[in-house]
């Protein structure tokens, strides 16, 4: 049979190692919540430069005329491009 100071020791351990995983629980969910918005303000930026990019885009070929320069783009109008050309000079 186990003596009352072994029982002491068994019992003082386990509760021990019970408060100290729900500590060790809560510290690493907390670092993964801070991470995780972490990540999302950074994807939100991306996206916003994104938009921003595109938006770019879009306003400088509606000063184009809408003419796609790009040989290998299936927009491509040689006669357009030509037309453009003839235009600004």
């Amino acid at each position: 049979m186990a003596s009352a100071t072994t029982n002491v020791v068994r019992y003082t351990a386990l509760l021990s190692g019970v408060f100290y995983g729900i500590s060790h629980r809560r510290s690493l969910q907390k670092a993964h919540d801070a991470d995780k918005e972490h990540h999302a303000v950074h994807e939100r930026e991306h996206l916003i430069a994104e938009a921003k990019e595109a938006w770019k885009r879009k306003q400088e070929s509606s000063k184009d005329g809408g003419v796609v320069t790009d040989p290998e783009d299936p927009r491509f109008d040689l006669e357009k491009l030509i037309a453009k050309w003839e235009s600004d000079s």
